[in-house]
This record gives structure tokens, C-alpha cells and sequence, in this order.
């Protein structure tokens, strides 16, 4: 049975990817900050624990828990967009967008490189075309851009550090989705958006390279 790893769990495209993989017959281990969410979790099928990700303790407490492991596909997908406004950033803000975005990943990647290289997996962080240099067409959203840019990085180091042990690292754009980040105006769905970050990760050939790919497959340069 395939193994599935999917950080921040508890509501939109992470919960939507964790039914999914359910429902085709995985194994999934889960996460969430809140234990009411990881109770929910294990009452779908899930193997659940509890993790804010901005917590150094809770961070390698989930390591240990980990020790072992051989993961098919892991996903970060924790994530926050931090201010709607742009101009001058608070220390605030980007404390925490920098923590939860970039921080966390840089934490969490190495931890889960060698059991995705066990299985010869699929490592994915959950990142947006808005991170991209080179496709970007306008400045809105500022912090949240450099945030995915600076993951876009540490997916890249990821890449070079697992990918020749075996692990395909790729940063996915989930489309515009209608989620709490999102919003009620956006295109697509969290099961359409899940269905196909699914699809890709699974027809995506192995490949040493970090890879950008919108959540249809389609690739997105850096």
C-alpha cells in the first residue's frame, strides 16, 4: 500500500488531497495545528498528528515520529498569504508569512528527503505561479510573492541535495482555488485543484532537477 504525507491537513486542498488518497486506497499520515482537526482527520482514515510548523520542538517531534518511514508522495502544504495590503511590510507579518513559508520548509525538506528517497517518491511543496521571477506581471501581494520565491529556492536545494538519491522534488501552483486563502471568486474548486495535483504527481517522470509545475501538469518556469 502507498504511503501519502500531506503537512497541514485540517481544511481546503490539504484535506481535500488526504480524501482523496483515502479514497484510492492509501496509506495517509496527516497533520494539523489543531487537535480537533487531527480528531476529524482520524475519523476519515487518517493516521494524524498534531503540528504548527513554525515550532522548532513540534518540527522534530515529528521527525521522530517519522523515523523509518518510506513515503510514495510527501506535501507541504502549510501555508499563509499574510497581509492583503501591500507598501510597508510590519515585522509582524513578515515574521510569520517568512516562518510559515519559507522556515518551516527549510526545516521540514531535509527531515523528509530520505524517506521519500526510500520510496523513490515524489517530494512536493505547495507553492504559486505568483512566486515565479520570471513570469510575474505585476508587484500585488509582495510579501507573499517573495515568500513562495524564497520556497521555490529551498525546494531547488531539496532537489539538489535528494534528487540523485532517488526523490523527484517539484513546487506545484494549485490554481486559484476557492478556499479561505483563495476566496469565493476563484476558479476552481479544492477537489478539482487536488485531483490534479494528484494526476501530476503521479505521471510526473523521476527527474534529478527540481521541478514547477501547475496543478495540471503544465510547467511554469522559475
Amino acid at each position: 500500500m502507498p504511503t501519502a504525507l500531506v503537512i497541514g491537513a485540517s481544511r481546503g486542498i490539504g484535506h481535500e488531497l488526504v480524501q482523496q488518497y483515502l479514497q484510492s486506497g492509501w496509506r495517509v499520515i496527516a497533520t494539523a495545528r489543531k487537535a480537533a482537526d487531527c480528531d476529524a482527520l482520524l475519523d476519515i482514515g487518517a493516521e494524524a498528528h498534531t503540528l504548527d510548523v513554525t515550532n522548532v520542538e513540534a518540527v522534530a517531534a515529528l521527525g521522530w515520529k517519522l523515523d523509518g518511514e518510506r513515503l510514495d508522495v510527501a506535501i507541504l502544504n502549510a501555508g499563509v498569504y499574510g497581509p492583503r495590503q501591500d507598501g510597508f511590510p510590519m515585522q509582524t507579518d513578515f515574521d510569520q508569512v517568512m516562518h510559515t513559508n519559507v522556515l518551516a520548509a527549510m526545516r521540514l525538506l531535509p527531515m523528509l528527503g530520505p524517506l521519500v528517497c526510500a520510496a523513490r517518491g515524489k517530494l512536493a511543496v505547495l507553492s504559486s505561479r505568483m512566486g515565479s521571477l520570471s513570469e510575474r506581471g505585476n508587484a500585488s501581494g509582495s510579501l507573499y510573492r517573495a515568500s513562495k520565491a524564497a520556497l521555490n529556492s529551498v525546494l531547488i536545494d531539496a532537489a539538489l541535495t535528494f534528487g540523485s538519491k532517488g526523490a523527484t522534488c517539484v513546487a506545484l501552483h494549485p490554481g486559484w482555488v476557492r478556499t479561505a486563502m483563495g476566496g469565493a471568486g476563484a476558479d476552481l474548486s479544492a477537489e478539482e485543484s487536488a485531483t490534479g495535483i494528484r494526476k501530476t504527481l503521479a505521471e510526473l517522470p523521476s527527474s534529478e532537477k527540481a521541478q514547477f509545475r501547475n496543478y495540471d501538469g503544465t510547467p511554469i518556469a522559475w
